[in-house]
């Protein structure tokens, strides 16, 4: 048995309005329940949830990982961007020129993202978030293939992709060289251990396929902080 991973966490500096504007792009309900608050249930099959946790810390510079959103058609990619704008986002030129087919947008605190082009085959069979499309290494997506128990769909080129058995969105590597870590990535996994299984049992494992702990001032709290062998931070919750 694996793990299951339950949420994709921002680092949010206004939580509520990011979640809003989340909720209206995806079209996701936010959940009802305080516990649970400024998170985004999925009305697809994505098979997780996205939340949004408070931080003072401004972004600085690029993420490590943004949504590829699908289209059906040239106009449904219209709509989406222009929904997208409506709701607070702006455009955003990160290089990708203009003779470009995708269109790359920062939601209101300046996440990227990117409305993919109708007709693109790599994400042919994939719903309207088609890719969390994330900066590293082919070996990373090999460690996350374990982790999740998710199989490799693309592994070539120094480049790796994984997908759930049950479908929604592709987590995609895009091989090095990375960009230099500057400090904590403000988009992070938060992984459940099995069901009927412990905590410590799923950090040992996760160890074992070459996850660190470590410390970025969690204090005294019941999940524990780890990092992926390429840096990338993540959590492992205790059952609920």
């Amino acid at each position: 048995m694996t793990c299951q991973l339950v949420a994709l966490r921002f680092d949010a500096n206004d939580p509520q309005r990011l979640a809003r504007f989340w909720s209206g792009v995806l079209d996701w309900e936010m959940a009802s329940d305080p516990e649970d608050e400024n998170e985004l249930l999925p009305s697809d099959d994505t098979g997780f949830r996205i939340g949004f946790l408070p931080t003072d810390e401004p972004k600085v510079g690029q993420n490590q990982m943004h949504f590829d959103l699908t289209s059906t058609s040239t106009e449904d990619q219209r709509r989406t961007v222009a929904r997208s704008l409506a709701l607070g986002a702006r455009h955003l030129d990160i290089g990708q020129g203009p003779d470009a087919s995708h269109v790359v947008l920062a939601d209101p605190e300046g996440n990227e993202f990117c409305i993919i082009e109708p007709g693109n085959s790599f994400l042919a069979d994939c719903g309207f978030i088609g890719a969390l499309a994330s900066e590293g290494s082919q070996e990373v997506g090999y460690f996350w293939s374990e982790a999740l128990g998710w199989p490799l769909v693309w592994d070539q080129d120094q480049e790796a992709a994984i997908r759930s058995p049950r479908g929604g969105p592709m987590i995609t590597w895009g091989g090095g060289p990375l960009t230099p870590k500057t400090g904590k990535y403000r988009l992070h996994f938060d992984l459940a251990p099995p069901v009927d299984g412990d905590q410590h049992a799923e950090v040992e494992r996760l160890l074992s396929l070459g996850a660190t702990r470590i410390d970025i001032g969690q204090g005294e709290v019941n999940w524990v902080v780890m990092a992926d062998p390429d840096g990338h931070e993540f959590c492992v919750l205790t059952p609920r």
